[in-house]
């Protein structure tokens, strides 16, 4: 019986304790991701967010239009899931705990959060869909986000130090749930299946469809906590530290999902237009530039100030929140204003239809891995670290 709990334990331990390598979570992401569109829709972070704020404005009056109800809109259901999933994973690891961070980061939390919600607004997407899930379905303006990202992170680094040197913080403290976590855990997954039992067996035409998203982003959600995959950390460490793990694994998940989805799209299984957006300009650098700063200064991205939300850190609760308030907005003015509509933020260009679905993997392929060449070399010269 021993030799049993032992077996018990370590599978305990490996599937929900320890940490996950990155390469790990990049290569399941990519899994998840193209599962998730092959069951129904591409994943996403900012049309979720933006449908909260839209009832929160909506409550207020400011808006004339009824949003799509949170339960029943496919956007606001990957970000559910996302945050119910990484939820599961910190509370069975022990790491759920309330963390309020120093009075500074409050601030710095507003801040950021405003600019995220201006730029995704801008790029019509933050890392996941302007970004990631861009590259990943061929859209070109994802390229041009990756280097408005890039770009965007180098000056949010170069703040970081500034403001190590002019207000270093200290304070904050931690609420934990050390002895109960697990409990917590068990509940939230046991009300997940329910939850997701309860879309399936409902009479509602989307009621399976949306089961299958909550469960399949759960899932992502899990799988990026566990790992501790952040793309905010991909792509500053190479200029902050010279790390470059999670560059290297968000390089890996970047081809092996732009595979598996020019699958799905060259076989007609999902519109060759899923997730290619009128940014291929101004849009996507400007916007690229001025999120990546900004999650910078957040400490998290779309994707990854959900996670940490799941694990209790006020800090990424309130990025969130101005966030999701800010992109609201803008995009409502974008409305009123026809901004989109007008082409003022680029074009929206599918690659496969100039270079063809092989010459853009092969476009693809080769981005990806001068980056990965680029931060391979860079960690053991650190060429490209800034200097405080």
């Amino acid at each position: 019986m021993s030799v049993l709990k032992e077996k018990i334990k370590g599978v305990y331990e490996g599937l929900c304790a320890k940490n996950w390598s990155p390469l790990m979570g990049g290569i399941l992401l990519a899994f998840f991701v193209v599962l998730l569109e092959t069951w129904y829709r591409p994943w996403g972070i900012v049309g979720g967010l933006r449908n909260w704020a839209d009832w929160f404005f909506y409550g207020l009056g400011l808006y004339e239009d009824e949003p799509p109800h949170p339960l029943w809109f496919s956007s606001s259901i990957l970000d559910i899931g996302l945050v119910w999933g990484a939820f599961i994973s910190a509370a069975l690891a022990r790491e759920f705990g309330i963390r309020v961070p120093p009075k500074i980061e409050f601030i710095k939390a507003i801040v950021a959060g405003i600019l995220m919600g201006i730029g995704s607004a801008l790029a019509m997407g933050c890392n996941v869909g302007g970004f990631y899930m861009a590259v990943n379905n061929l859209a070109a303006n994802g390229l041009v986000m990756m280097i408005g990202l890039i770009f965007g992170v180098i000056l949010g680094v170069k703040y970081l130090y500034w403001e190590l040197e002019h207000f270093p913080s200290a304070g904050g403290f931690e609420i934990s749930f050390r002895k109960i976590n697990p409990i917590l855990g068990v509940i939230a997954l046991i009300g997940l299946l329910l939850a997701t039992k309860a879309y399936f067996g409902s009479e509602a035409d989307d009621g399976a469809t949306l089961g299958g998203c909550l469960i399949l982003t759960a899932a992502i959600g899990y799988t990026m906590h566990r790992s501790r995959f952040c793309m905010v950390n991909a792509l500053r460490e190479p200029f902050m530290t010279g790390e470059a793990v999670m560059g290297k694994a968000l390089a890996i998940s970047l081809i092996l999902s732009a595979i598996g989805i020019a699958i799905l799209k060259y076989n007609e299984f999902r519109p060759e237009m899923a997730y290619v957006t009128p940014t291929f300009g101004i849009g996507a650098l400007l916007g690229g530039f001025i999120f990546g700063a900004a999650m910078v200064v957040a400490g998290g991205c779309g994707s990854g100030s959900l996670w940490r939300v799941a694990e209790g850190q006020v800090k990424l609760v309130v990025v969130v929140i101005f966030f999701a308030l800010t992109n609201s907005l803008v995009r409502h003015l974008f409305a009123e204003y026809e901004v989109i509509e007008s082409g003022y933020l680029g074009k929206a260009i599918f690659m496969p239809e100039y270079l063809g679905y092989a010459g853009t993997l092969f476009l693809i392929a080769l981005a990806v891995i001068v980056w990965y060449i680029v931060i391979d070399w860079n960690e053991d010269t650190n060429k490209l670290v800034l200097e405080m």
